[in-house]
């Protein structure tokens, strides 16, 4: 723990610098760097895809977690193929998975091969190749990459619920979208703030799907801080420049943390 905070010590303290990462002499310029961040038209790019990309992220793999996990309820056959199924993208490395995406929505990827042969030839575009599908291919890749986890959290939630409650509904003659409203979802929101907080944070640590995909372009439109962060600090060396995004990152990551927690603490207390 304490080579943590020495760590994010160590990291404020080179956001003060003007600094390649290998100059023996850095040059401090004290509040430069993050005076020069608030006014980087990239910096407020990225950030933008960030909320974006979380709000649809998020919204998407609760509503397929929930129906996916209600369905594996219901006592389906082979319900333990369909778990694994419905799992096995969360195990897959995004490096390996990152050419296959590539390669399926390329402009003469297996995508647009399959819109062809259904007659939706004239939908066929390079998706990955420009600023207005690259960003929703990114989200739709992390959506079927951690729906997975959300299903099994909400599966494992679900289990918990007291089944007498939803008898007790049916026999007053509650059906089924009424018994999941009233009985199960309300169940189900601290799985659902937990959820919030990790995909929030994982959206501002957002690195590998975007980077391997579409290296943050065309024209930064799958920008991230993460990988804003790498293209400054690695492929730029401007070291103290991006150190002074990643305080802005832990920054913007605790507050996003504090603020969910409040808002599922008073959502709670007027239960």
């Amino acid at each position: 723990m304490g080579l943590i905070y020495y760590c994010i010590g160590y990291t404020g303290y080179i956001s003060t610098l003007n600094w390649d990462g290998a100059s023996p002499e850095p040059l401090s310029v004290g509040t430069k760097n993050y005076t020069n961040i608030f006014g980087d038209p990239v910096f407020w790019k990225a950030i933008t895809h960030t909320v974006l990309f979380f709000v649809v992220t998020f919204v998407v793999q609760t509503a397929l977690g929930v129906v996916f996990a209600v369905i594996m309820h219901s006592r389906i056959k082979l319900a333990v193929l369909y778990k694994v199924i419905v799992f096995v993208p969360v195990v897959l490395a995004p490096a390996i998975m990152a050419p296959v995406f590539r390669q399926i929505f390329a402009a003469n990827g297996q995508f647009n091969w399959v819109l062809d042969h259904l007659g939706l030839g004239f939908l066929s575009q390079p998706w990955i190749g420009q600023e207005s599908t690259s960003l929703p291919v990114i989200m739709a890749i992390t959506i079927w990459q951690w729906t997975g986890l959300t299903f099994v959290l909400y599966y494992a939630a679900m289990s918990q619920i007291d089944q007498s409650l939803i008898e007790a509904a049916r026999i007053d003659g509650a059906g089924n979208l009424r018994v999941l409203w009233s009985i199960i979802w309300p169940n189900l929101r601290g799985t659902t703030v937990s959820l919030g907080i990790l995909s929030a944070i994982g959206a501002l640590k957002t690195f590998d799907i975007p980077w391997l995909v579409t290296i943050a372009g065309p024209n930064n439109s799958t920008q991230f801080l993460g990988t804003y962060i790498y293209q400054m600090t690695i492929q730029l060396a401007h070291v103290g420049y991006g150190a002074a995004l990643s305080i802005i990152l832990l920054v913007v990551a605790l507050v996003m943390a504090i603020i969910l927690q409040i808002v599922a603490r008073e959502r709670t207390g007027k239960r």
